[in-house]
């Protein structure tokens, strides 16, 4: 069943860096730099609060890179961020964790000679008996344990992972170990939820399943941004989609008519025009019309030409 989207995110017309009605994250000209290379450059940049906002975009176009700035992995060259009015810059990831803003990641962070339930205990915060010396009394912090464990279990049943709480993380399939990764994330009671590639790996019988999940996250209140290549997912949850090019935000606005979107359908598929993106590149069978297979057989056929000519010129 369909769940109803989120409207009326913005305070104007959809373009790059519009503003938002009620913005949890602001950045502002932030850049990263690899020698030569600009990975990012987004001049500003605002996710709406309770809404599920994709961030899409061809290999390459830095989404990911600008990820790892926003969660305090890596440190820009320029530029500053907010989340929900608390400066971010320079501010390492578990902190930043800390304060509501937590992220999976495209390969699965799960440690595997660890149970499953271990792996969800040490998303807890402020754990009392992480601390050197009231470690040493375990008075201080058993019922906080106990709690935590209890927690652990509650977020297990409802990923359908309870069955596998005593069993080694390295035993869980991929798909599982994506499941672990987000119900770890709530140990934390966050209020933003970041999912790089949350799709990556998985094996379509899971599929449904952390598509439900992820819209769950939004009904509890939460806030999401997710990576994602796969654009019948993206049109099918998302409330909002923010569009990457060569490290800029080239669109911004509601799904469907991000797809449709001249800037959009150039970063992917170059000069082929007047198509809708979420129809050529959507992975489930019998999505692809007609018009669809014809422009992609044509694409197909333009680049084995482009190979060919290559090859005869450098003869």
């Amino acid at each position: 069943m369909r769940r109803p989207k989120t409207s009326g995110l913005a305070k104007g017309e959809p373009v790059p860096g519009v503003a938002k009605v009620d913005p949890i994250l602001i950045a502002d000209n932030v850049t990263r730099r690899f020698g030569g290379l600009t990975a990012v450059d987004v001049e500003h940049l605002e996710i709406p609060r309770n809404a599920i906002t994709a961030l899409i975009g061809p290999n390459g176009a830095g989404k990911t890179t600008l990820f790892n700035l926003l969660c305090g992995f890596d440190k820009p060259n320029s530029g500053t961020w907010s989340y929900d009015g608390q400066q971010l810059s320079g501010i390492p990831s578990f902190k930043v964790a800390r304060m509501g803003q937590v992220r999976t990641f495209q390969l699965t962070k799960a440690l595997s000679l660890l149970t499953v339930l271990e792996n969800m205990k040490l998303g807890a915060t402020k754990q009392i008996g992480e601390r050197f010396w009231t470690s040493m009394l375990p008075f201080l912090w058993r019922k906080q344990e106990t709690e935590i464990e209890q927690k652990a279990r509650e977020l297990l049943a409802r990923f359908k992972l309870d069955t596998k709480a005593d069993d080694y993380a390295a035993s869980l399939s991929g798909g599982q170990r994506k499941l672990l990764e987000m119900a770890r994330a709530l140990m934390s009671d966050p209020n933003l939820v970041m999912l790089d590639e949350p799709m990556a790996g998985v094996n379509p019988a899971l599929t449904q399943s952390l598509l439900d999940h992820i819209l769950d996250l939004k009904e509890l209140g939460m806030t999401v941004l997710f990576v994602e290549h796969d654009m019948h997912m993206v049109r099918h949850i998302a409330d909002w989609v923010v569009v990457m090019a060569e490290g800029k935000v080239v669109a911004e606005g509601p799904p469907d008519s991000v797809m449709q979107d001249k800037s959009v359908i150039d970063a992917y598929l170059g000069a082929h025009q007047d198509v809708d993106l979420g129809v050529v590149t959507g992975r489930v069978a019998g999505e692809l019309d007609t018009s669809a297979m014809a422009l992609l057989e044509e694409i197909h056929e333009e680049e084995e030409a482009s190979i060919a000519e290559a090859e005869e010129e450098t003869k």
